[in-house]
């Protein structure tokens, strides 16, 4: 069947992701192959303080980024979308939406990326004997209540952005387990929230006098393979305004961007893991049982098949690299020469190649906002070197590939080091991976590990919701996740593996201990200025 007649005869399965910087939506055959694509840039707000995106803003990407991929589909194909096999959302997970009886949000969107809620996150992991992370919705929902916000009486629904994108189209109030486990945690034996907490937080909460408990305001947990909904008459018209999409479409339970990253790196099954480095940074490592005691640093998740996940997650990673390339590019302008956007991040990646191991002593500090792992409620992007360090642009490239993994690495050496957790094999997927073989090798010598990239991780999460979408309906033999995407996905496809060398992890080992000192130098520059 040509991709044609696939997307002619409903064949073709469609997966939207929210990410953080872009809204992308990828359009596979029943093989699993991308046969279009569209995109949508946008980026968050701070307003009044905390990071938000609007609800205009949400719904114009969802129409425009799915408008894009109508586009495509027209210019490769000359046909339209009309009907889909089925569909699956994923956004950036966490934060805090609340809605009132009417369907109205009571505050705007608080994103992950908001700092504010310490008061909550410690009080709750000291309840529940369980590291509580800032930005998880159960840390948002108890820190407004510490704030005594007005809105908290009315709460209704609480979700997460895919849920709540997924609750728009379909009128079903659920979620993925892997999206739900970073609402609160999961117990993976019942494969939804941990009764005992919720009991321990409903309590907690009782003498306060609201009119409803955890449960009542809490999507219904779902694992993956489980019908999660049809799309409605007004989702279709929500998501695609030209009119042509028809309603009865089944979709997945909607999961995180951390699920579906999973997913698309084949990295659900027990011992191995995936890092995805963007704008953001995490990995995720699939464990074969519980850590010995609660970490801060790392954040305990599941898979979208409901597995214990330790995941080390950064706020920063690509965006302080982002802004100096953007410095070469106004040079180049300046100087009269034509841009390539690609040709210059190819071109300083690989000279980073060329620098130090340890970065010749220069070093920086990637951080546009605050890092909980390393203690800083704010950030402020630094680049720090003394007058004897070895300052070329070798070197400066490479410190800023180092520095945008630096945190990603001191919340792994927990998990290799102290806990001696056995991984088999490590993905990693993202923009820091884009340049062939420099973000690998980078990555090798920071966690001393093997690292794969595959071709095909370069299609990141909306590929990945999309595999969920055609898990849905195609595991007619009801295969475990992992054993579908092992055999129908990849078919042994494991990707091209950089191993580390022993004097790349002795440089990054020495830039490391480096990077743990200068955080003082972070910290001031956080407090005064």
């Amino acid at each position: 069947m040509t991709s044609r007649q696939t997307i002619e005869s409903g064949k073709a399965i469609l997966g939207i992701e929210f990410g953080s910087t872009r809204i992308k939506a990828v359009l596979i055959d029943e093989e699993h192959k991308v046969i279009a694509q569209g995109s949508h840039s946008w980026e968050n707000q701070l307003v009044d303080g905390l990071w938000t995106y609007s609800i205009e803003a949400i719904w114009y990407g969802l129409q425009d980024c799915y408008a894009d991929l109508r586009k495509d589909v027209k210019e490769k194909y000359d046909t339209e979308i009309e009907i889909l096999a089925s569909i699956g959302i994923s956004a950036m997970m966490h934060g805090y939406m609340a809605f009132n009886e009417n369907d109205e949000i009571l505050v705007p969107f608080r994103t992950w990326r908001n700092t504010n809620t310490g008061k909550a996150a410690k009080a709750l992991s000291d309840l529940f004997y369980y590291n509580i992370p800032l930005r998880w919705s159960i840390s948002h929902l108890y820190e407004a209540i510490l704030d005594h916000e007005e809105h908290v009486k009315d709460i209704k629904f609480q979700t997460t952005l895919a849920g709540y994108i997924h609750w728009q189209l379909t009128g079903c109030k659920v979620l993925g387990v892997g999206d739900a486990s970073g609402m609160m945690p999961v117990d993976p034996d019942t494969k939804t929230y941990n009764a005992d907490m919720v009991e321990k937080f409903n309590k907690l909460i009782e003498p306060l006098g609201f009119d409803w408990t955890l449960m009542d305001i809490f999507p219904k947990v779902l694992v993956a393979g489980e019908n999660a909904g049809f799309l409605t008459p007004e989702g279709a018209r929500k998501m695609d305004i030209s009119g042509h999409l028809k309603a009865g479409i089944p979709l997945c339970p909607p999961e995180g961007d951390a699920g579906t990253g999973m997913v698309a790196t084949n990295a659900v099954k027990q011992r191995t893991g995936n890092v995805s480095a963007g704008t953001s940074s995490f990995s995720m490592i699939v464990l074969e049982k519980d850590l010995s005691k609660p970490y801060e640093p790392i954040d305990i998740v599941t898979t979208p098949d409901g597995s214990l996940v330790a995941m080390v997650h950064c706020n920063n990673c690509t965006s302080d690299i982002n802004a100096w390339v953007n410095l070469f590019k106004e040079y180049q302008e300046l100087m009269g020469i034509p841009v390539d956007m690609n040709e210059i991040y190819t071109k300083l990646f690989n000279k980073a190649l060329e620098g130090d191991a340890d970065c010749g002593g220069l070093m920086a500090y990637n951080y546009v906002s605050g890092e909980p792992i390393t203690g800083l409620a704010d950030g402020r992007p630094l680049f720090v070197r003394s007058a004897n360090d070895k300052f070329n642009l070798a070197n400066f490239m490479r410190t800023h590939l180092y520095g945008a993994i630096g945190v990603l690495k001191i919340g792994n050496d927990i998990l290799l080091k102290e806990e001696h957790v056995k991984v088999d094999r490590i993905t990693g997927h993202g923009g820091y991976f884009k340049t062939k073989g420099v973000g690998q090798r980078m990555l090798a010598a920071a966690l001393s590990s093997p690292i794969s990239v595959m071709e095909t991780a370069g299609e990141g999460g909306a590929w990945g919701i999309a595999l969920l979408a055609a898990y849905l309906i195609n595991n007619k033999e009801n295969r475990p996740l992992a054993d579908y995407l092992e055999e129908r996905v990849f078919a042994g496809d494991a990707g091209v593996e950089i191993a580390p060398t022993e004097e790349d992890v002795a440089g990054f080992n020495r830039y490391i201990e480096s990077y743990k000192r200068g955080l003082a130098i972070e910290k001031t520059a956080v407090e005064n200025k």
